[in-house]
């Protein structure tokens, strides 16, 4: 470890530093690092978008620090209140055990796994007891917690915020004093939290940790950040072919986003490439790297020859899954949800109004009927990267009347 020559790659890429003196300080001592970074196991897959954050938890692990992996065991049972207009629903302790497991797995597709301590915060939060929770608690006050945007957006609107609510930031800021952080990471919508942490760690006799936070990344529609609840996530266990795909998909201007957040291609290469202006080879480049980087060497270029096949020449995909259904007419949303490319009807019809979904590569709009006949088959999409072959037989399910 080399100590402060390393501050300006440690905060390259970070909207906010809190603060870089504070940093430089610590780096001074030429002690490593205690790097904190929690994560609420609140789905069970990980996408690119959790990648940016994991990206720069690898830099301090590649320059000696100890990063330690926080699985929020504890606190998703709270529920982070981060965005939301509503109380959020807490998760169960099955759910969260279940999909704090996939996480472990997936988050070392990026970390180093010799070097990265995870830690469950149930450990600590669980043990408190009630007079240590009101010590907690007597840290911050309603005026502090009330400038939180959220919860100011919602106080003023009249909307309901319990009082558990108050207790995510408390508890993800006890984390770091349980951990006595130097640093703590994360994304930009959660500076809030971090800075809680920072504001009551002295009140424990300790220094504050400095707060980095990361770019949120946009999802594949280019609006909202990538969320798998929106569908515009992109996964990082996806199938190389769905992943190759799915970052096709993303827009030109978009694409050079992911070059800068995803992949350590150096500023200048990126700059050199937009200079191209060779839009589509850049971006079969960028889906190439990433589908190596999370499925290993010839990864990219075999899904890249796929791809061609299935969206140059037209073909189906030779992993084509099949889908036997009755004979009959089907609307356009019950086929999408029979043959399982939507989750929903709600989903299947958004997917209708985006122009998202074909039929031997036609275009099918929401008011059409899609004959099936016994013995026929064809080939329905949904997105660039989901499709299934449509079989009519007999032992099929018939549609609905």
């Amino acid at each position: 470890m080399t100590g402060v020559t390393d501050l300006d790659e440690l905060v390259e890429g970070c909207v906010d530093v809190v603060t870089r003196p504070s940093l430089q300080e610590k780096l001074r001592r030429g002690k490593p690092l205690t790097v904190k970074v929690g994560f609420d196991p609140t789905a069970p897959d990980i996408h690119l978008g959790h990648t940016v954050l994991m990206r720069k938890m690898r830099q301090f692990q590649d320059l000696g620090h100890r990063v330690v992996y926080v699985i929020g065991d504890f606190t998703g049972m709270i529920g982070d209140p981060t965005g939301k207009s509503k109380t959020r629903p807490p998760l169960s302790r099955d759910e969260i055990v279940k999909n704090a497991e996939t996480y472990k797995k997936q988050a070392f597709k990026v970390l180093d796994p010799e070097k990265t301590e995870v830690r469950f915060n149930s450990e600590w939060l669980g043990a408190l007891r009630a007079d240590e929770f009101v010590r907690l608690a007597a840290t911050y006050n309603v005026a502090r917690m009330l400038e939180r945007r959220d919860f100011k957006e919602r106080y003023k609107a009249g909307e309901t915020i319990s009082v558990h609510e108050f207790l995510y930031p408390l508890a993800q800021a006890y984390d770091s004093v349980a951990l006595e952080a130097d640093v703590e990471l994360g994304g930009t919508d959660q500076l809030f939290n971090l800075n809680v942490g920072r504001d009551i760690m002295p009140a424990y006799g300790l220094e504050p940790q400095v707060v980095l936070t990361t770019p949120l990344l946009e999802g594949t529609d280019g609006v909202e950040k990538m969320s798998k609840s929106l569908g515009n996530y992109v996964g990082v266990t996806e199938a190389p072919g769905a992943m190759y795909a799915k970052i096709l998909s993303i827009s030109d201007d978009l694409m050079w986003r992911y070059y800068e957040l995803l992949t350590d291609v150096p500023a200048a290469e990126i700059q050199a490439e937009r200079a191209a202006a060779r839009p589509m080879a850049s971006k079969m480049a960028l889906a190439r790297r990433i589908v190596e980087d999370f499925h290993g060497a010839g990864t990219g270029a075999a899904a890249e020859a796929e791809w061609s096949r299935v969206h140059q020449q037209r073909e189906a995909p030779s992993d084509l899954r099949a889908v036997a259904l009755a004979p009959g007419r089907y609307k356009p949303h019950e086929l999408l949800v029979r043959a399982g490319l939507a989750r929903s009807n709600s989903e299947a019809v958004r997917l209708l109004r985006q122009g998202a979904v074909r039929r031997d590569g036609a275009p099918v709009a929401a008011g059409d009927d899609l004959p099936l006949e016994a013995g026929a088959s064809f080939v329905l999409s949904a997105g660039p990267a989901r499709f299934v072959r449509v079989e009519g037989t007999a032992g099929g399910s018939p549609p609905r009347a």
